[in-house]
């Protein structure tokens, strides 16, 4: 019975060591290099097109600290190794503000006290973020323009985006994909603000 208890015990010693030891993975949408121009800083001295990047909408099927991945036409997984290393709106709207910053260029100022200048006002939702490993990395963004505060114009500009990135197998690469989903959806935003700053038709 003595052997019988130790053997057992000696199993789930075992399994915890198991489970202890496997790796949790985090993962980040802003593109190495981008880092410093993420986060809303002091506007600079030089003129720049300053904007605001409200809050990015995601949808709530892959609203999750893992990702969630397909494995079929109706099959999905969340991967409890693999993780955002900040919520999924979050990591969207840092990626969008990075990309957008050099796109334009221009200045994230969210959440800044106001300079007297000109803001663009750019709101996106994300209704679809699917992440198929070893093929594809898919964004559908519906994504809005104002005009700067303070110019004549104020118009408004609605416009619907879908990016679809091969990717080949393996997290990394399906990360990646999704960034650069994301830099053409920033610079097919950039594009249609670039014109006197000013919304203009949709790409």
């Amino acid at each position: 019975m003595k052997l019988v208890r130790i053997q057992v015990l000696g199993m789930l010693a075992l399994l915890v060591a198991a489970c202890a030891s496997a790796p949790i993975h985090y993962y980040t949408l802003v593109s190495a290099g981008d880092t410093a121009t993420a986060m809303p800083t002091a506007a600079p001295a030089s003129p720049r097109l300053q904007f605001e990047l409200s809050r990015v909408g995601v949808p709530a099927q892959v609203d999750q600290p893992q990702l969630v991945v397909r494995e079929g036409a109706q099959r999905v997984a969340l991967l409890d190794g693999d993780r955002w290393i900040a919520p999924l709106g979050d990591e969207v709207r840092a990626a969008l503000a990075a990309d957008l910053a050099r796109e334009l260029p221009g200045q994230d100022v969210t959440g800044l006290a106001a300079s007297g200048k000109a803001v663009l006002r750019i709101k996106v939702d994300l209704r679809r973020f699917e992440s198929f490993p070893g093929a594809y990395a898919l964004i559908e963004a519906a994504w809005t323009l104002r005009g700067p505060r303070g110019a004549e114009s104020n118009a408004v500009l609605e416009c619907t985006t879908t990016v679809s990135e091969p990717v080949g197998l393996g997290m990394d690469a399906l990360v990646v994909g999704h960034q650069r989903a994301l830099a053409k959806l920033a610079a097919a935003i950039a594009g249609a603000a670039r014109s006197a700053a000013t919304p203009g038709s949709c790409p």
